[in-house]
Order: structure tokens, then sequence, then C-alpha cells
């Protein structure tokens, strides 16, 4: 027996067993991980957005196209203070060299950190494993994480579809309109658009709004510039 010692791969580490899944409104489970950026928990993204999603395995055809339109959109993500953090539960090795093929194959730089999840703590604790479709690879998993660390949205696509980073974006743009705005954004709403402003509760509310000289239908939908 050889007396070379193999150091130990490092995972995840949570803080404490999860009873439920992640729910809407409700704080991000905790988390420290080895990425490959170095270690990162949680806490690090105190302050700004996270978008936090998961594939199913590297060096598999629909992931890198995936990878490859994130690369593309994180600059834009930056300029609404949200940043970028992909997990699976492949090795950090192979992380590395996934990256690395992207880089020879397409000429694409992956600017943000994968998380190793080798022994799926962390894919366990936000349900991204879907037994229906695999038990040993993550679904393609989407978690919207405001900046005060609450889970504000949840997108998740089966196996066999790559996800549409175009909507990523506009999501992120809905939230962070209705938190500053104190309204809502109706179906396929885009920036520069027109808000939803929320419905009234009482009759007096209902009579203010009639005269505020908002774009009414009727008196319970109600949109206006912001």
């Amino acid at each position: 027996m050889s007396d070379l010692a193999i150091a130990p791969v490092e995972t995840a580490h949570v803080s404490a067993p999860s009873t439920s899944l992640p729910r809407l409104g409700m704080p991000a489970p905790r988390f420290e991980a080895v990425t490959t950026h170095g270690k990162v928990r949680l806490e690090d993204f105190q302050g700004t957005w996270l978008v936090l999603f998961s594939h199913p395995a590297d060096f598999t055809p629909v992931c890198t196209t995936e990878f490859m339109a994130f690369a593309a959109i994180a600059p834009e993500l930056r300029k609404r203070n949200v940043e970028l953090l992909g997990l699976s539960i492949d090795s950090p090795t192979s992380h590395i060299a996934w990256v690395l093929n992207i880089k020879e194959k397409f000429g694409v730089d992956i600017p943000f950190p994968i998380i190793a999840d080798l022994n799926k703590e962390i894919a366990t604790l936000y349900g991204m494993i879907s037994p229906g479709e695999s038990k040993t690879e993550t679904s393609r998993c989407v978690f919207v994480i405001d900046p005060n660390g609450i889970v504000r949205a949840m997108i998740y696509y089966p196996l066999t579809t790559g996800r549409n980073t175009d909507e990523i974006i506009r999501l992120i743009d809905a939230l962070q309109t209705t938190d500053k705005h104190k309204v809502a954004t109706p179906a396929n709403w885009k920036p520069g658009e027109k808000v939803i402003v929320p419905p009234p509760a009482t009759m007096e509310e209902v009579e203010a709004r009639l005269k505020a000289g908002f774009e009414c239908k009727d008196w319970y939908i109600c949109k206006k510039s912001v």
C-alpha cells in the first residue's frame, strides 16, 4: 500500500438539515460550497441579487449552450447588481476542465463560479433533483434571491429544454421595478411599458384611483407609467 495520502475532495456544507423546500418570500437556505472560484457562502452575496442555477452535468450539449448563454448576459446582470452562481454534482476538476473546454472550443469565458456539489447537499436543500427525471443529475432550476437573502422567484426546466436567458433578465427587471415602485407587472411586460397599479382594498381607494388619471379598464385593473 502506498504511504502517499490522498487528500479528500472538499464538498459543500449547509447550515442545517432542511425539512422543506425553498418557498417564495422566505429566506433562501444557507450554504457554504467549493466552487471554481474558491469557497463561497450565501452570505457573500448579501447586498446583491443572486441567480443560483443548476445544470444536469458538465460536458453535455444543452448545458454547454446554456453556460455560454449565461456568460453572454453576465454583463447585463451586473448592471442590475445581479451575480450568477452555477451548480451541478460534478467535481471541481470536472468543472474546471469543462470551463477550459468551452474556452478552447467556443472562445467563451465563463466568468461566474460553479459549485461542485458532489454530496448533493445543496441540490437536496434547494429541491434541484427531480427523481422522476433523474436520481443522479440536477434539473435545470433557477432561483432568484434578493439582496436580503429572500427567495423571490423559482423556475424549473426539464433536462431536455435549455433555458431562455432573456426571460431571466426580464424577470429581474420586473422584480426590481415592482420593488422600487410598489406595483405589479402584466403578462409579457418589458421595461418602458406600463405597469399595473395594485388593486384597491376600500371604496375610498376605488374613488381615489378613478380620479388619479390612471389608464383604467375597470376599477380593479389600472395601469400607469413609471
